[in-house]
Order: structure tokens, then C-alpha cells, then sequence
């Protein structure tokens, strides 16, 4: 479980370290998330394996952890649940205002500064080629 938090959390650019219940170690973020599902998946799961046979128990555990990851959607939930902890709520549009998310997505827009003043949007390569034009600068 907490190997699966950390990759979601590294992934997403997160810090391992930011720690909102558990503080003071280099992985409390992680573990922080880890514990969102260790009731739910975790511990039934290692009742469940226990009950079948004391042979083999590690192998059985990951390969039935893998399967339950799997039916669960996990990676999606933690990434979910991640965004929902660390975004804003999208605020209600004021007067007049035009709204470019459905209700519940947020919008991460990043803009640079050219220049003539104005903002361009970021994630385009304006260094090459005749692709851009002259409007911008």
C-alpha cells in the first residue's frame, strides 16, 4: 500500500513529506494516504489470505493485493482523493462570468508573460520555426 502511495504521490509532483496527520518523516504524506485505504483493502485482505492456508502466505498476499488494487481502481482513487485534499473548490462564477469547467473539474491554467505585456499560454514551444507568428511579441 504505501508503495502504491508513493508512486501516486510523486507522480502527481506532491511532496512525500507534507504530512497532515502523520509528521516528521521524509515519507508522512505517503503514509498519510496509505491509511485511507488500509481499513478498506489492507486488513480485510490479510484476514482473508490468512484464513485460506499457511503456505505461501507473501506470494498469495501481493498477488491478491494486486488483484484488489486492480478491482478497486485504486491508483484512480488515490489521485482522486489527492486532488480533492490539496485543490481548491472551484468557486461559484461571478456575475457575468463564463465558466470553461463542468461542475466539480477545476481548471489549472498557466500563462506566460511575453513581450508585449500580454499572456501567452504555456506549454507551447515559441522557439522555433515560423509556428507562432509575429502577434504574440
Amino acid at each position: 500500500m504505501y508503495g502504491i502511495a508513493h508512486a501516486v504521490v510523486t507522480s502527481l509532483g506532491c511532496s512525500p513529506a507534507l504530512g497532515f496527520v502523520h509528521s516528521g518523516h521524509e515519507l508522512s504524506f505517503v503514509m498519510d494516504i496509505a491509511d485511507l485505504y488500509k481499513t478498506e483493502i489492507g486488513i480485510p485482505l490479510a484476514f482473508d489470505v490468512a484464513a485460506q492456508d499457511e503456505e505461501d502466505v507473501g506470494s498469495r498476499t501481493r498477488r491478491a493485493l494486486r488483484d484488489r488494487i486492480n478491482e478497486t481502481s485504486l491508483l484512480n482513487r488515490c489521485v482522486d482523493d489527492i486532488k480533492r485534499l490539496l485543490l481548491p473548490e472551484p468557486a461559484g462564477p461571478a456575475a457575468g462570468d463564463h465558466q470553461d469547467t463542468t461542475p466539480g473539474e477545476t481548471s489549472d491554467v498557466v500563462t506566460l508573460h511575453s513581450d508585449g505585456g500580454r499572456q501567452v499560454p504555456s506549454g507551447v514551444n515559441y522557439g522555433g520555426g515560423d509556428d507562432y507568428g509575429d502577434s504574440l511579441w
